[in-house]
């Protein structure tokens, strides 16, 4: 009940239109307001008159600590997504647009609001001139000073909170070309006169926009030059410099292993954090289109910019793993080919070399990888790209594949425990590849299946066939062979403990097993034979009440459903041979 006697007070204080006792109501309400995330339904309509009001007071001559007072109150009034309204009207969005200095101006309507104190007399007179060209961009002006900046910070949170609760104020948005002034800020990355928060909220507004609006992303890719723009940003964020074209460093660290460099600092971390989201959704369909020259040139510098990311720590250990996710995240949507930037840094005191290759990078892929996996957390969201992003790197690199085998598949010794059983990055990979999430399943049975050389016996050697069954059906080669990949003709090498266990190991679970009694011994051939047709009528019925469904091996190596009229057959006449699909060579064929 006081929450709402505060609304309906400061709207009357506001109502009175003296700016004095407007400002005093406006900063006891924020006061009060300031951490409050919930709102109550029955003050709803008093909060959309208090933000019409306020909305109001901007259109006026105010004093900058006003100015602030009432995009502070925005800012609270727009996290209740049920009280957005007042602030998604065409006029409402340009005035906290220009409020922000990220307005575009047009000839669709009058400009709205004051310029905040540093843009001048100049161009409040210049408006009209500048109203000519409906996509004309506003010069972004140079950094204001002290309260200035906080009210572009405030700004820039309501939108944000509108864009974030509101699909017709991202349409408004986008119809004032928000992301043209965002990215002409964006370009004074450099200026260390800009404060974190408008830095941070630039960022996290061109994110919400380029996630929820396709038009808009594919305006900061194609018109405003986003990859470059971003990578740019990101250059300046972390301070590199680039000791060789495709090599970074931390500036005035050059000389420091990479192991040893301080951690980044909490705002350089969440600045590189928002541009690396916004480089995953603008960049995610890279991999299915084609990319020029140009492009290809951004995305490698980019790879090696990721490289620095991956090898770098934030300020704690949680956001560091936060950090390296969004960097995982995003290499996984470079171009493959781009991929050889994780290779190419030289050997530094303390490098991991394999096949006189530096592995540092892929060593910390694979580690962030296993935690995530020990972590057991959201693993579709987490476990995936990691997976995925080593896959395809050992599918194109000979010497990553061979060190990343290296290390998941070590030569086998132990051949008494389930390949499922133990604490070994291999068995922890093998227990996934029965999880019920199919997606998760499938991309662990995938990565290590690459890890063999697709090769069927060398992959059910280290998984058991029971559990690489599902990869195997799904490419039909559940008869053995090997998949068409290209890879090296290196040899496999057995250890003396499995050769010698080989021919005892059972092939469906990939152990050793003690021998177990025949159930058959001591019945004659008309017992068995007696057996398998009642076998095969249960069979018969469970799936006539379709509660099973009978499948059958075909040549190709795939498996296709027994019709329910074949199984009939075969349980009255055991030597009928169900047909194959007549299709099934077509589909070989087409393979």
């Amino acid at each position: 009940m006081a929450m709402k006697m505060d609304v309906k007070d400061t709207i009357e204080q506001m109502e009175r239109g003296e700016q004095d006792i407007a400002l005093l109501a406006l900063l006891s309400y924020n006061t009060q307001m300031n951490h409050c995330f919930t709102f109550s339904k029955e003050d709803e309509l008093d909060r959309q008159v208090l933000g019409g009001l306020v909305l109001g007071f901007l259109d006026r001559d105010l004093q900058p600590s006003c100015q602030l007072a009432c995009l502070e109150t925005i800012r609270i009034l727009s996290r209740d997504k049920h009280c957005v309204e007042p602030f998604i009207p065409l006029s409402a969005m340009s005035t906290l647009a220009r409020y922000a200095s990220i307005g575009v101006v047009s000839s669709a309507g009058p400009p709205h609001g004051q310029p905040v104190q540093g843009q001048g007399e100049e161009e409040e007179g210049g408006k009209e001139a500048a109203q000519v060209s409906s996509e004309e961009v506003k010069e972004v002006s140079p950094p204001p000073q002290n309260s200035d900046q906080e009210v572009i910070a405030e700004s820039l949170k309501s939108i944000s909170n509108i864009l974030l609760h509101n699909e017709t104020g991202q349409a408004v948005a986008a119809e004032l070309q928000l992301i043209k002034g965002v990215a002409e800020r964006l370009k004074q990355c450099s200026d260390a006169n800009w404060i974190h928060e408008v830095r941070f909220f630039d960022l996290r507004i061109t994110f919400l926009l380029t996630a929820l609006r396709v038009d808009v992303r594919e305006q900061l890719v194609r018109e405003l030059h986003g990859i470059s723009l971003l990578g740019n940003h990101l250059d300046t964020t972390l301070g590199l410099c680039w000791p060789d074209t495709l090599e970074t460093a931390r500036a005035g660290l050059e000389d420091v292993p990479a192991d040893q460099l301080p951690p980044l600092s909490r705002q350089q971390t969440e600045l590189a954090m928002e541009i690396l989201k916004i480089l995953f959704t603008i960049t995610f369909d890279t991999t299915r289109r084609q990319v020029d020259e140009e492009e290809m040139a951004d995305y490698r510098r980019l790879g090696a910019m990721l490289r620095h990311c991956l090898m770098s720590h934030a300020d704690g250990e949680e956001q560091t793993d936060e950090f390296h996710s969004h960097t995982v995240n995003l290499l996984g949507n470079l171009p493959l080919p781009c991929l050889d930037v994780l290779l190419i840094p030289k050997m530094e005191p303390g490098s991991i070399e394999y096949m006189g290759v530096n592995m540092d990078a892929v060593n910390m892929l694979l580690e962030f990888m296993e935690k995530t996996l020990d972590r057991g957390h959201k693993l579709k969201e987490t476990l995936l790209p990691a997976l995925n992003l080593l896959t395809e790197s050992a599918r194109i690199h000979r010497e990553t594949r061979k060190f990343l085998r290296s290390k998941v598949l070590p030569p086998l010794r132990d051949v008494t425990n389930r390949p499922e059983v133990g604490s070994a990055l291999r068995n922890k990979l093998v227990r996934i590849m029965t999880s019920i999430d199919t997606d998760v399943k499938d991309c662990s049975a995938e990565f290590l299946f690459v890890l063999c050389k697709e090769s069927v016996s060398r992959f059910v050697k280290y998984t058991g066939y029971g559990n690489a069954a599902g990869l195997l059906a799904a490419r039909g080669l559940l008869r053995g062979g090997k998949d068409s990949g290209i890879y090296s003709e290196d040899e496999e090498s057995d250890t003396e403990e499995y050769t010698e266990a080989k021919a005892h190991i059972n092939p469906i679970t990939g152990v050793v097993q003690e021998e177990q009694p025949n159930p058959m011994d001591g019945m004659t051939e008309e017992q068995k034979e007696f057996e398998a047709m009642k076998l095969v009528r249960m069979f018969d019925r469970l799936s006539r009440t379709n509660f099973i469904q009978p499948m059958q091996l075909g040549m190709d190596g795939k498996m296709s459903e027994i019709s329910p009229g074949d199984l009939h057959k075969l349980a009255h006449n055991p030597l009928f041979q169900p047909e194959e699909p007549a299709n099934s060579d077509s589909e070989e064929e087409a393979q």
